[in-house]
């Protein structure tokens, strides 16, 4: 597995969630692919649980102490709290058809309780969570949640003003008290669990935009040289087209490839070719010089897309080198062992990026000819150059002239064989 690959494969860290129990209850019902209708959904299953247990819970706090006489409220509340914790199940009908049936229920449900128990109990103060309701319709339904926060205060004036501090059920002052006492604890806790839950679902949001940017920086960095894509992604230019004048290209060939992996197995081909062109590539980023392209079992890289030509040309010089070393060491191919024919020229390209799908930044002209050519002419385990590389590289390397060549549609050209000072 190559580097790519594994950013590709690199999952949301679980830290950036919630817990795996939370998050089962969060997702509880939700078929949609909308990741907006989604995240809306969950915040209406926490609120869901969260009122379902609150009505539960003062079902059990008064259960304590006056059980028989509560029955019929008991009753009434503990459906309401299931019907609340079942609200999960209304997603697969509609994106907000939980969020309204939610909304309704706890509006019956503050009413009911306000109106058993007394205004002096202070239930009301769960009307005080209307604030909330963007979290379940989102941002995009505003008007639902102008709606239900008009009729929600609505509800909660005429509780203040119409209910009687003394409710139709038989509890106790100290019983409305503590009633009191644990509406504003629910209250409090519910704007905690949903705040909590909200920076959850954020930061895991922001945690997966940061691995997709890095893995479409790891993708857009394996296909164009460092310099093409800070020009790529300033947005300041409409087309990459350069004409480069002292571009130093390097064709790097595989002699009896072909014949060597004829009757092996792919497997075997593939992981030899991956194994030695990640080697080249590793080298290449050492020495400073940009990779191209694979065609094949040939290797093309450059220098001079940025930096002084003599100094790029004498670092592709030096790969070129670093090259016919790590070759030296790559083990057979099957039971043949494959040496490199290296041929490499300056002079002027074109370089730019074309294509609309599958596209990539590719250079063309004189120097790419010549140095293929070079390549293509020169001897297994030999570093061929032109008399232009020679003069351009300087003395950082050691040249035996080989005369004359001649050159498949160049004609004769005088050519040097490249060697370490």
């Amino acid at each position: 597995m190559n580097n790519l690959q594994k950013m590709m494969r690199r999952a949301v860290p679980e830290r950036a969630g919630l817990p795996n129990w939370a998050e089962k209850l969060a997702m509880g019902g939700i078929r949609n692919s909308d990741q907006q209708v989604i995240r809306r959904q969950r915040m209406v299953n926490i609120f869901a649980y969260a009122s379902g247990f609150n009505a539960l819970s003062q079902v059990a706090v008064l259960g304590v102490y006056q059980f028989e006489r509560l029955v019929v409220s008991h009753a009434i509340f503990t459906a309401l709290a299931l019907a609340m914790m079942s609200i999960p199940r209304l997603h697969r009908f509609s994106p907000n058809l939980g969020a309204h049936v939610l909304t309704f229920l706890s509006l019956v449900a503050i009413t009911l309780a306000t109106w058993f128990y007394g205004r002096d109990a202070q239930i009301y103060v769960y009307f005080t969570l209307s604030g909330m309701l963007l979290f379940i319709f989102g941002i995009d339904n505003w008007r639902h949640c102008a709606a239900w926060f008009v009729i929600l205060a609505t509800a909660m004036v005429a509780c203040l003003a119409l209910m009687p501090p003394v409710g139709v059920m038989p509890v106790t002052a100290a019983q409305r008290d503590m009633l009191s006492v644990q509406a504003y604890l629910n209250t409090f806790a519910v704007m905690g669990l949903v705040t909590y839950f909200a920076l959850a679902s954020l930061r895991r949001q922001e945690v997966e935009l940061q691995v997709q940017y890095e893995r479409s920086a790891a993708l857009i960095n394996t296909v164009f040289p460092p310099s093409i894509v800070q020009r790529l992604t300033s947005g300041e230019e409409d087309r990459i087209a350069d004409r480069i004048n002292g571009l130093s290209v390097l064709f790097a060939d595989l002699v009896g490839f072909t014949t060597a992996s004829r009757n092996l197995p792919p497997e075997q081909i593939i992981d030899w070719l991956d194994g030695m062109v990640r080697r080249f590539d590793q080298l290449a980023a050492e020495h400073g010089v940009d990779k191209i392209k694979t065609i094949g079992d040939c290797y093309m890289a450059v220098g001079g897309i940025r930096g002084k030509p003599e100094e790029q040309a004498a670092a592709l010089g030096r790969f070129a080198l670093a090259m016919m070393a790590a070759q030296a060491e790559t083990p057979p191919l099957g039971s043949t062992k494959l040496a490199l024919r290296i041929g490499l020229h300056i002079g002027s390209a074109t370089a730019g990026v074309i294509g609309d799908t599958r596209f990539s930044y590719d250079v063309w002209g004189d120097a790419v000819n010549v140095a293929s050519r070079l390549e293509s002419h020169g001897l297994p385990g030999i570093i061929q150059v032109s008399d232009e590389f020679r003069t351009a590289a300087g003395a950082d390397f050691s040249y035996t002239e080989r005369a004359n060549v001649e050159i498949r549609g160049i004609g004769p050209m005088r050519t040097w064989l490249l060697k370490a000072a």
